[in-house]
């Protein structure tokens, strides 16, 4: 531990050309609970040779955590990156400790170079650090994928945001995603035309047109489900976490959050803290019970003009098992094909080793209103890759159930049990 508490701090390194530059900080703040109002987190303001460059929240509390941020396109040469606490911004008094600092640069010539110097940096939505609400806790990159909009994406970016304050409510977050924080995509650089595109309000994705730092995009953070524009105010906070660069062949966004599993401890706190957990959620709509109830599944399958429910069997010592259901409201039926999430929440007082089936029910989809030709409704279950459930920390704790076969479901609201078994 290098800096006394609360105590701006600066940190030298070198260049030995011009390179991307990333600073891993490993940080912690006493006191500080991303659950308790008042003292959620400490806020650092960051400058790079004087110059302004991000805030940075310490959101993960008294307990060390690394937090990797992009500082930009530097010169070959001497640098210093200041870090100080931002009092006006921080939520609550508690000590900021910074135990390490370590930097990585990647030159034109390394093969990280082109993702890294094309990543947005991020401006925030009015009310983030003032309610310490939906913060960006990561961003992720792909390369050469297809995306939602139907580009070629050479690049795309993804923010994995701590919540979302207007969108999706928070039980059907958990019964359709199996997850309370937001992944949405920000930018894409579309391939072979090299025309950059943004996710912007409504979820229309339109053309780049907005300012620049260095190659790196500037977006705001423009709506309450983090949609982005390219233009907005400029004295805001800024943002830069620093891309992850991942594959999601064969896996949902969400296998992020398991690489990084740190952010559903986060984004349990953050919904503890607004008062979206209830006892009686179930008759209280867009809130949950208990998130540490859940159990969580991953699924891949064929789907074609169908909405999907998922049934969690739980069999308890002396009784007979009892089915869950993650469509308590018809609304909450998974209408998406691909590798995708879903949750249902166990009775009181079951435990994750009284998890012994998994059931799917599958229901026909309406043709599309002026449609010329329609594919017939149908669904293919492939995989159940992953069930999870989180510990009184909040973290994943994986239970040893699988499936992998070829598994065809009517779509007619027919039961059809899928045969995971135990790798144990």
């Amino acid at each position: 531990m290098f800096a006394p508490p609360s105590v701006s701090t600066t940190q030298a390194f070198s260049l030995d050309s011009t390179s991307e530059v990333v600073a891993m900080i490993e940080a912690s703040c006493d006191r500080c609970d991303w659950a308790v109002h008042g003292r959620e987190a400490a806020v650092l303001r960051l400058a790079v040779d004087g110059r302004y460059s991000q805030h940075l929240v310490l959101a993960r509390g008294a307990r060390p955590g690394e937090y990797r941020v992009l500082l930009g396109t530097l010169t070959r040469g001497s640098h210093e990156l200041s870090m100080a606490r931002d009092a006006a911004r921080s939520g609550g008094t508690g000590d900021v400790h910074i135990h390490r600092v370590t930097f990585a640069s990647f030159d034109e010539r390394h093969a990280d170079f082109l993702w890294l110097s094309r990543a947005p940096l991020l401006r925030a939505r009015p009310g983030t650090l003032e309610h310490f609400s939906d913060i960006p806790l990561l961003m992720y990159v792909e390369q050469n994928v297809s995306g939602e909009s139907g580009s070629r994406y050479a690049l795309q970016y993804t923010v994995i945001f701590s919540n979302e304050d207007g969108g999706t409510p928070t039980d059907r977050l958990m019964a359709t995603w199996g997850r309370t924080t937001d992944i949405e995509f920000v930018y894409g650089l579309t391939h072979p035309e090299g025309r950059e595109e943004i996710q912007a309000e409504g979820h229309k994705w339109t053309v780049f047109n907005g300012p620049r730092e260095g190659t790196h995009p500037i977006l705001w953070v423009s709506t309450a489900n983090n949609m982005v524009a390219d233009h907005g105010v400029d004295d805001v906070v800024r943002f830069a976490p620093a891309p992850q660069l991942v594959s999601l062949g064969g896996a949902s966004r969400e296998r992020v959050m398991d690489d990084n599993p740190w952010t559903y401890a986060v984004s349990s706190a953050e919904i503890r803290r607004e008062h979206r957990i209830d006892p009686g959620a179930f008759a209280r709509p867009g809130r949950i019970v208990d998130p540490r109830r859940y159990v969580t599944f991953e699924v891949c399958a064929q789907v074609q003009r169908a909405a999907l429910a998922f049934d969690v069997g739980v069999t308890r010592p002396g009784r007979r098992t009892t089915w869950v259901t993650t469509d308590s409201d018809p609304e909450f039926r998974i209408e998406r094909g691909g590798c995708f999430r879903a949750s249902a929440p166990l009775p009181v007082g079951a435990t994750a080793s009284e998890v012994t089936g998994l059931r799917v029910r599958a229901f026909a989809r309406p043709p599309r209103t002026g449609a010329s030709s329609q594919t017939e409704p149908s669904v293919t279950l492939e995989t159940v890759t992953t069930v999870f459930m989180l510990d009184d920390g909040y973290m994943p704790i994986p239970l040893a159930l699988t499936w992998t076969g070829s598994l065809d479901v009517r779509t007619d609201g027919h039961v059809t049990s899928i045969p995971i078994e135990s790798r144990r």
